[in-house]
């Protein structure tokens, strides 16, 4: 069984029930999640032996963060305790013209007051086939950027490939340029998932956006010219509506100069919270499953189409029954 690594910050998320704004009622519903939980979660549903790595206050409050891995088959041994507070985001749906709202109050969380002498990169990344990060990590603080770094460079050291999904949260980077923050962190990586707005804005690379086969291929060649990638996925969200998306992607290989481009889904959607991670996910599930890449990228996108239907940050799936959607809609 293949065995992959994510670390990042888990949240306590608070929605609203139904489609009312927050605080319309005295009700908010809870959810754990957080982009590299998301893509832990969804591994595991997929049968992959997923580890997730991070900080948790020891609290009642993490102790049910603790639980709620679990119940998603997630490995937590890789965890640490400590600090003070779970990071919050509230999530108020929107519908229809009606658009999504999310207001964070994650300051002083106990991952983002980490040190990094607190993992030990060499044990939790022995005998993995993969390690998987984001650009919002890096974000969060001095201690959480380094510890990333760290985590990377074991990964190379040990022969585990690396991905990173861009994961462009514009809040979190206020008065801060991100590009000499991630550029190093995605040099040399073997898969970067991001959009064209995030690549021109996190690695400052061109030549922007657009959806054409020359476009895409463009902007893939140069973050492989530029960076060292080894593939590059570039994804594509159409908000039809609060209540309505439009997904597709593109995959590019540096051997061989492949293209490839999945289907257009357009998903009438239940919550959009963790779309992108679950497609991360079922792309690093289809890859080392050895499929080919085409096909990679037609069960990633679908995957993450399937969990715009799905309430909750996680996508719980299994790999039977996104290769049927592919069957009934081919």
């Amino acid at each position: 069984m293949s065995r992959v690594v994510t670390f990042g910050e888990l949240m306590l998320r608070l929605s609203p029930p139904g489609q009312e704004r927050l605080f319309q009622s005295p009700q908010l519903r809870t959810f754990f999640g957080g982009s590299e939980a998301n893509v832990a979660a969804s591994l595991a549903h997929f049968g992959v032996r997923s580890d997730y790595v991070t900080r948790l206050p020891a609290n009642p409050v993490g102790d049910a963060a603790l639980a709620a891995l679990r119940a998603e088959g997630v490995n937590t041994d890789g965890i640490v305790r400590g600090g003070d507070r779970l990071g919050i985001y509230f999530v108020e749906p929107g519908a229809d013209i009606r658009a999504l709202k999310v207001v964070y109050d994650r300051a002083g969380s106990a991952f983002s007051a980490l040190h990094p002498d607190e993992f030990d990169w060499d044990a939790l990344l022995g005998g993995a086939d993969w390690l998987h990060l984001s650009g919002i990590t890096p974000a969060l603080g001095e201690g959480c950027a380094e510890a990333a770094r760290q985590a990377a460079d074991a990964a190379r050291t040990l022969g585990v490939k690396v991905s990173i999904d861009l994961n462009y949260r514009p809040a979190l980077w206020i008065n801060r340029d991100p590009v000499p923050v991630i550029r190093p962190l995605v040099q040399g990586c073997d898969l970067l998932v991001g959009n064209p707005g995030a690549v021109d804005a996190m690695l400052g690379v061109g030549p922007g956006g657009g959806d054409t086969a020359d476009t895409l291929r463009a902007t893939s060649r140069a973050l492989v010219r530029e960076l060292g990638c080894g593939m590059v996925a570039l994804t594509s969200r159409t908000v039809i509506s609060a209540s309505e998306h439009a997904w597709s992607a593109s995959l590019y290989g540096r051997i061989g100069d492949y293209l490839a481009q999945s289907r257009r889904w357009q998903v009438r959607v239940t919550d959009r919270v963790g779309g992108g991670d679950s497609f991360c996910a079922a792309l690093i599930h289809a890859l080392l499953a050895g499929r080919e890449h085409g096909d990679a990228l037609q069960f990633a996108t679908a995957a993450s189409a399937l969990k715009l239907t799905i309430p909750g940050d996680f996508n719980r799936v299994t790999a039977d029954e996104v290769d049927a959607l592919l069957q009934r809609t081919t």
